[in-house]
């Protein structure tokens, strides 16, 4: 039965529907578009030959991962300004996307990598909540992507991907946890946290607030053990969505 209490009538430990769609923008190396329910993100990941000019100074070996995150202007319902008209960033955006770049960073070898840097450009399509944690999702799948076909083409001799990586939402609206807020639910929730996980289970990032609230150790433990649950479902449907692409190559 669908659950009043939430906007679209999901149970309070039910995903929004996720689904991908690869070649999304066929000019990057690989790319999604990925869908949390009505968010929508563009994800790219682009390889290129050569390593920042610090790497260089600094003597480090391997290549390099970086992020970039923007919200289109008709993303939201009323527009929002482009970062380069103000003249900068803001400090969100920002957050975002050094939050995408760890992400990902954790879960390849760089030295595998050789000298290039894999670039990842997360684009908000549509936003209605949860735009950050769909980036991460579909980054790694964009990565995956892009790396197989670098693979295919023998300029690179082995993955150096070594794991997954997946994001998600959760938080309390009242007493009640919520997995995967939309943005109705996460303008109005007590509690709000992401939480990164890779797909061997192991924690990447776990950022949580009380929005002018508290919560208890219980709810803590509660709140995680919900994100971990929805995190092990992501991570099978970007397993089966890339076995599903590359065995049909």
């Amino acid at each position: 039965m669908p659950n009043p209490e939430r906007a679209d009538g999901r149970k309070n430990e039910e995903l929004r529907t996720v689904t991908f769609e690869a070649n999304f923008a066929p000019h990057a190396t690989g790319s999604v578009l990925v869908r949390y329910g009505s968010t929508q993100v563009i994800c790219a990941a682009t390889i290129e030959p050569g390593v920042p000019t610090w790497m260089k100074q600094q003597g480090v070996k391997g290549g390099w991962l970086t992020a970039e995150y923007s919200m289109l202007p008709y993303s939201t319902h009323e527009r929002k300004g482009r970062d380069i008209n103000k003249g900068r960033l803001d400090g969100r955006t920002v957050e975002i996307q050094r939050l995408i770049g760890r992400s990902l960073r954790a879960t390849i070898d760089l030295d595998k990598l050789g000298q290039n840097t894999l670039w990842l450009d997360c684009d908000v399509l549509q936003a209605d909540g949860g735009t950050r944690t769909a980036s991460i999702t579909g980054a790694y799948v964009a990565a995956r992507l892009a790396v197989q076909k670098l693979l295919d083409a023998g300029r690179l001799r082995e993955s150096p991907l070594v794991d997954s990586v997946a994001a998600v939402s959760v938080g309390l609206l009242g007493d009640t946890p919520l997995l995967d807020l939309a943005y109705v639910e996460d303008r109005d929730a007590q509690v709000d946290f992401n939480v990164v996980m890779t797909g061997q289970g192991r924690f990447v990032e776990v950022q949580g607030t009380g929005e002018e609230s508290t919560f208890s150790h219980e709810q803590l433990n509660d709140l995680l053990a919900l994100a971990q649950k929805g995190l092990r479902e992501l991570s099978a449907l970007q397993a089966a969505f890339l076995a599903r692409k590359l065995l049909s190559k």
